[in-house]
């Protein structure tokens, strides 16, 4: 099934410069694989075309569930260079929730807050 990744993961993230660093966090350790699978630094890029300017580098940390994304030429040029507020690698790390999984439906009963929709 098809499922955004906000029911898989959840997000944390920080930034520095024009360089934003976003961390994914499985909620269930049967669920990371998928996410390393499929959120590849190639896809994470590709989902934010037209903002991540730069290289994205994808860090895993596989004991803990972890995926680390360092996306440079993420912020315009810097928050300090743009009209953006100080939460905009928040919003960036926000935005990521909305990537589309696809997870078995054995693992259905793993994600949080997800209902399958009703035929």
């Amino acid at each position: 099934m098809r499922v955004k990744l906000q029911h898989a993961a959840h997000v944390r993230s920080g930034d520095k410069g024009n360089t934003s660093n976003i961390t994914v966090i499985a909620y269930e350790p049967d669920l990371y694989p998928i996410l390393k699978d499929q959120l590849t630094a190639d896809k994470f890029k590709a989902f934010y075309a037209g903002i991540v300017t730069g290289k994205v580098t994808r860090y895993e940390v596989d004991k803990l569930g972890v995926l680390n994304f360092v996306a440079e030429g993420a912020l315009g040029g810097g928050v300090s260079r743009s009209l953006s507020l100080d939460n905009y690698g928040k919003a960036l790390s926000a935005a990521v929730l909305g990537f589309e999984l696809d997870v078995p439906e054995k693992l259905g009963n793993l994600l949080v807050n997800f209902r399958t929709p009703s035929a």
